[in-house]
């Protein structure tokens, strides 16, 4: 429920009434700023409240854009200023000292809307104020002004504009020429039908989980089906969030559902074609398996890259500089999209070549561009990284110890070795995390399945793993360390499972790996959300990086292969329990209490 609060003389003629209903609010009307002050009172301080001049001119889409837009505790418009529950506090107050500090019983001159948001200005409040662009808002002042104001709404098309900001800013090239122009007009026609943006979401999940099915099945027309279907998956995927701009239906929870099932959707995909191949009697499982490895590892640099910048000081380069130069210049803004291989140039790809080729080739062919892609993205960072003189904040490097993903044996290698760790040069974090990741990768690969060299190599893992985290990764490359740690655990499952050489090895380590992915993702899009990392709890109780690469490689020691295959099943089973439970729980919860509502406006996934 939501209350308008109507200040000012009201204007024969206005809208302003009609439009407020037609966005949800219950009406009140104030003949003076004290009984604005009572009418705000007597609202629950559960309700969105807004003020609103009775004068108001302007779209209604600028109302909607101020006033309905749940990420933000308060925002305003000329003319008119709301606050969830999380403002009311702020709002209250500076209605209080309006009223206190003479701000005239009555309504006649400037709109208290505008006073009021002053007042929180100078509080130091933050207000969310909308990009209004060509539409219009505003509290004329005399008959002639009012005049021209209406005609500037009748000149502006509301509509458009609301479809054109239902398109996200900044996408890929197919996405932006492909997809857009006419899936914004899906959102159009869900939001009338009152379907909100999850409701899409899901669709577009069941839809992506039919085509990996059809693939599944290994013949030419399941192949044909699954390309076909996975773009149409993405065609709702677009939408779901043009749904959501469109209609403002923004939420902790959408969000959550938005990031998750874009990587449940790829990953599944890449199983059904590898189950179809199999069918067929090619065996893809490491390629399948090597892939989702390698898009994580991906998505883990973009994530760590991005928390240990966000909040950094004195954060420009002379390699960012010569970027956002090349961003002027308009087709190497499409180029560098394009070859970093974002969601809808790999979806694309994908489903293309699943429909014309086979299975081994749709894999060699993502295998090469998102390896090229990452190879590209990295670099660039690393130059930049290297060439500016960003101080990192203390929320960065606890940012980038979450996603570490540190468990009881690092953390206990990092305590014993804090001391020690100062007295180490600022790249130690970065480099040892490389060196350990290597040791244990190489040593499963170059040794005999079922030897004790991976064993003794992940016990040195662990301990690189603690001295990496040993002290605060605010160093220059320390952003690395998460990828590092997680390329080295992914790579240890797949190549001790490739190594044991049976039948169900590479599908249970694909289903291992899956299952721990999501629980890195999830940490990332707490952390996005201001949420904090999983509870110490969770993190120990599936053992952390280190420990489940020194489970896996005892595992491999001391079983049979036929033996490890069920053995690595049981634990996929069981670490995707544990981490979908209380994801699960975290999120709902989250959701239900109202925390923020937050969507990604970034990098294209």
């Amino acid at each position: 429920m939501s209350t308008a609060i109507l200040t000012g003389q009201s204007v024969p003629g206005s809208s302003i009434e009609a439009d407020l209903r037609s966005l949800g609010f219950d009406l009140r009307v104030a003949a003076d700023a004290a009984e604005a002050e009572t009418l705000l009172a007597e609202v629950p301080g559960d309700e969105r409240v807004a003020l609103v001049d009775a004068r108001f001119v302007g779209h209604v889409h600028a109302l909607r854009l101020a006033l309905t837009d749940p990420r933000f505790p308060l925002a305003a418009i000329p003319g008119a200023v709301t606050a969830q529950p999380a403002g009311r506090q702020a709002l209250t107050r500076a209605m209080a000292r309006e009223n206190s500090s003479g701000g005239g019983t009555t309504l006649v001159g400037s709109s208290l809307a505008d006073r009021i948001l002053t007042a929180l200005d100078a509080d130091g409040t933050a207000v969310h104020r909308p990009e209004l662009g060509t539409l219009v808002a505003a509290v004329p002042a005399d008959p002639q002004a009012r005049n021209e104001a209406r005609q500037a709404v009748t000149d502006v098309d509301d509509e458009a504009v609301r479809l054109k900001s239902a398109v996200k800013a900044r996408d890929g090239f197919f996405t932006t020429y492909c997809i857009s122009p006419y899936s914004r007009y899906i959102a159009r026609w869900c939001a009338r039908r009152g379907l909100t943006p999850n409701q899409v979401t899901t669709a577009s999940l069941l839809t992506a989980l039919i085509a990996a099915a059809c693939a599944a099945t290994g013949t030419r027309g399941g192949f044909v089906a699954a390309g076909v279907l996975l773009i149409a998956s993405f065609v709702l995927d677009c939408t779901d969030g043009q749904l959501a701009r469109y209609s403002l239906q923004y939420s902790t929870l959408g969000a959550w559902l938005d990031a998750t099932f874009d990587r449940a959707k790829e990953y599944a995909y890449y199983a059904g074609l590898a189950l179809g191949a199999a069918r067929g009697g090619d065996d893809v499982w490491a390629l399948a398996l090597g892939a989702m490895v390698l898009q994580t590892c991906r998505h883990v640099v973009d994530f760590s890259f991005n928390e240990a910048n966000h909040d950094a000081t004195a954060n420009t380069s002379p390699t960012a500089a010569l970027s956002d130069k090349l961003d002027s210049v308009g087709w190497t803004v499409w180029v560098r999209r394009m070859i970093v291989l974002p969601i809808g140039e790999r979806w694309a790809m994908i489903a293309v070549l699943t429909a014309v080729a086979t299975p081994r080739i749709t894999f060699y062919a993502l295998l090469i561009g998102c390896a090229f892609a990452a190879t590209y993205t990295t670099a660039g960072r690393v130059l930049r990284s290297l060439t500016r003189k960003a101080r990192r904040t203390d929320r960065a490097a606890a940012a980038l110890a979450d996603l570490a993903d540190s468990g009881p044996l690092a953390q206990g290698s990092a305590e014993a070795l804090r001391k020690p760790a100062r007295r180490l040069p600022g790249f130690t974090a970065p480099a040892v995390a490389l060196l350990g990741g290597l040791a244990v990768v190489l040593t499963s690969a170059l040794t005999g399945f079922g030897g004790p060299w991976p064993v003794v190599a992940a016990v040195a893992y662990a301990l690189t793993s603690g001295l990496a985290v040993a002290r605060p990764l605010k160093g220059a490359l320390d952003w690395l360390v998460p990828p590092f740690l997680r390329a080295a655990e992914y790579g240890t499952v797949l190549v001790l499972a490739a190594r044991a050489d049976v039948n169900g090895a590479l599908p249970a380590a694909f289903g291992l790996v899956a299952a721990v992915a999501y629980h890195h993702y999830d940490t990332v899009y707490r952390i996005r959300g201001d949420a904090g990392a999983p509870p110490t709890w969770l993190v120990r109780s599936i053992g952390g990086h280190e420990g489940r690469t020194l489970l896996v490689t005892v595992l491999a020691a001391l079983l049979t292969a036929s033996q490890f295959t069920v053995a690595l099943t049981a634990l996929a089973v069981a670490v995707a329990l544990v981490v979908l439970v209380e994801s699960i729980r975290f999120w709902v919860a989250a959701h239900k209490g109202g925390a923020p509502a937050v969507h990604d406006e970034g990098e294209t996934a």
